[in-house]
């Protein structure tokens, strides 16, 4: 099958389950493209008991979709470009210390809260497997997935300041947990020694240079859009940002998501002030409309993608046991910093730490970097399958009942 033919059929599955969620299931679009993925996935695993040719075929074509490699180098650009674009940047620099704070050392905290927290839940489970391994999966699981966030912002009800600190959180925390994650991982095949100084300089290195990378090329994009009225080759312009800035800072070995995210926040607030309203009307259009579809095949393909992993009862039982593992450290990876804070300026709305730990919802970042594990690694086959279940869990019962969870607490404080 050839790379157009393989594309064509992911998108007309998608597509499919796109129209069956609207029919029937009546969900936000992109949950319930997942949910119905999952549900077909259930459906093809099963055929598989009487008809195994059929599921190996099911197999063989998901599988020739590298899950990493689409992520990290053909949608995150895009959505993070996109999602960076309609973010107002006087909000965040107001929320800036907030943001900061989460995006660094909660995720610090988080990590090493999910990681132990899961070696004594697979010790107590007579299922233990190396601490190092663990504390991976606290860091790829403790980033809050940006893609998801802003998707399901969207369409909660979410007081501006609060939106402000988890919109910010999602979009910055990728550099701190990808640095952890690479280090752990470095450790775990004895390619990196653990040195606090060795830690410390390549995360301020990924991130003060993506923040640089992000700036220049923000800027000098805007000085080109600043001399067109040509809404559709400053559409062009913004592609290249996305796409090239991207490859470009990992050229450069900085962080490209942070760099890429910088790079929207640019053109989304001193870009714009030098386009035309029908610049304005058709640039921001096009992206909001690309940021919907891309979103629609990430989504889809989470859920299709379990027919290609391989994963037991057991496993998923061990998933759901960590669901609740994986909240508590997001409690305590918020609370501590929203403590320190508190007790400097009171500024902290109620239920702040509650709504963010419900609203830190996984997705297709977590499982691209769980899928990027060494297949030799101990334990592999178990870190993808528990990320698996946490990030479902995450989409389909978080997201959805964020509202009326934030409604929830709402009529607890009226009573």
């Amino acid at each position: 099958m050839t790379v157009f033919q393989g594309i064509g059929v992911l998108f007309t599955i998608v597509a499919l389950c796109g129209f069956i969620n609207y029919k029937w299931i009546k969900l936000p679009d992109t949950l319930g493209i997942t949910a119905v993925g999952l549900a077909l996935s259930a459906i093809v695993t099963a055929i598989g008991v009487t008809n195994p040719g059929m599921t190996e075929g099911a197999r063989a074509l998901i599988q020739q979709i590298d899950f990493t490699d689409v992520v990290f180098h053909g949608l995150l650009s895009l959505l993070l470009f996109a999602g960076a674009l309609h973010v107002d940047l006087s909000r965040l620099k107001e929320q800036r210390v907030s943001i900061f704070l989460l995006a660094t050392v909660g995720v610090l905290i988080s990590t090493a809260a999910v990681g132990a927290g899961l070696y004594y839940l697979l010790a107590a489970i007579g299922m233990p497997i190396s601490l190092l391994v663990c504390l991976m999966f606290g860091a790829l699981i403790s980033p809050t997935d940006p893609i998801a966030v802003l998707s399901v912002l969207k369409k909660a009800k979410v007081n501006p300041v609060l939106e402000s600190k988890i919109a910010g959180e999602a979009l910055f925390n990728d550099g701190t947990a990808v640095v952890a994650f690479m280090t752990l991982l470095g450790l775990a095949m004895g390619t990196a020694t653990l040195s606090a100084e060795a830690i410390a300089l390549s995360l301020a290195t990924e991130v003060i240079g993506a923040g640089v990378l992000g700036l220049i090329a923000g800027y000098l994009a805007t000085l080109m859009l600043r001399q067109l009225d040509s809404y559709a080759v400053e559409i062009l312009i913004t592609l290249s940002l996305a796409t090239a800035g991207f490859s470009l800072a990992e050229q450069l070995h900085v962080s490209a998501p942070l760099a890429v995210v910088v790079m929207g926040l640019v053109i989304g607030n001193l870009g714009r002030q030098s386009m035309s309203t029908k610049t304005q009307e058709h640039l921001f259009s096009f992206w909001e409309l690309l940021d919907e579809l891309l979103n629609l095949v990430l989504f889809g393909l989470i859920g299709l993608e379990v027919i290609a992993l391989t994963m037991d009862w057991g496993v998923i039982w061990v998933g759901l046991l960590t669901v609740p593992v994986v909240l508590v450290a997001r409690a305590v990876s918020v609370g501590i910093p929203f403590f320190v804070l508190h007790n400097f300026r009171k500024r902290t709305s109620p239920h702040t730490v509650e709504i963010m730990t419900w609203g830190g919802l996984r997705g297709g970042i977590s499982i691209a970097l769980a899928l990027s594990l060494p297949m030799t690694m101990e334990g592999r086959d178990m870190i993808v399958g528990i990320t698996y279940v946490v990030v479902i869990f995450s989409l389909l019962v978080q997201a959805t009942t964020l509202g009326r969870f934030m409604a929830f607490l709402k009529r607890k404080d009226e009573l």
